[in-house]
């Protein structure tokens, strides 16, 4: 006679869930720390889609002193707060008392009947013929962009390709295989790269 119920012979351990994802998972990142890295941690601002990899302990260690907004001005988050509303999206006044025109080209001119009726739009321009056109509207840069631009050594009116000719210069300039060791040109060099970081998020090159 057996010691044990034949049911016991049935029992199947079930596997630990994330054995096969501890397997395949790297080393933790934080110091001293042997354990898999299953988790990942965002690296912070301007570093959008890098990820730390770290086990779970330490991960809600990082999340818990985790701050996006680190080393920002007071008046650059609030901004960043309003902008959210909207989807980061640009937004105009209603009605027309500040002067705002959602397009560039109205017609101004009509005849017979309608002359009177002058707010058709005519985006192909073809009853304003003649007259000259408006210029277009030169597009204001954040502070966070003109702080990236007076980096790189240009003003506001800068173009996508004077930008990228400007970053070149200076990664050559600036770089560690050819500064020769000096710590203020590396300092610049990061810099560099961080402004162009910002202006191409931006869609400014």
């Amino acid at each position: 006679m057996k010691a044990y119920p034949k049911y016991f012979e049935k029992i199947r351990i079930r596997p630990e869930k994330d054995a096969e994802l501890k397997s395949h998972a790297p080393l933790c990142q934080w110091d001293g720390c042997r354990e898999p890295g299953t988790h990942r941690a965002p690296v912070g601002r301007m570093k959008e889609g890098e990820y730390f990899r770290f086990c779970f302990e330490h991960v809600k260690e990082y999340n818990k002193s985790f701050n996006y907004f680190s080393g920002l001005a007071d008046t650059d988050v609030a901004r960043f707060q309003k902008e959210a509303l909207t989807g980061h999206r640009p937004t105009w006044k209603m009605g027309t008392a500040g002067g705002a025109r959602f397009s560039p080209d109205f017609a101004q001119s009509r005849s017979g009947r309608a002359g009177y009726y002058r707010s058709v739009r005519d985006p192909f321009n073809l009853f304003n013929e003649g007259r000259a056109s408006t210029p277009p509207r030169e597009r204001k840069a954040r502070p966070l962009e003109a702080k990236a631009l007076e980096t790189l050594g240009l003003d506001t009116k800068a173009t996508g390709a004077e930008i990228k000719a400007r970053y070149k210069q200076l990664v050559k300039r600036h770089h560690p295989d050819s500064n020769g060791g000096d710590r203020g040109s590396e300092d610049r060099f990061r810099d560099v790269l961080q402004a162009y970081r910002v202006l191409k998020q931006a869609g400014l090159c």
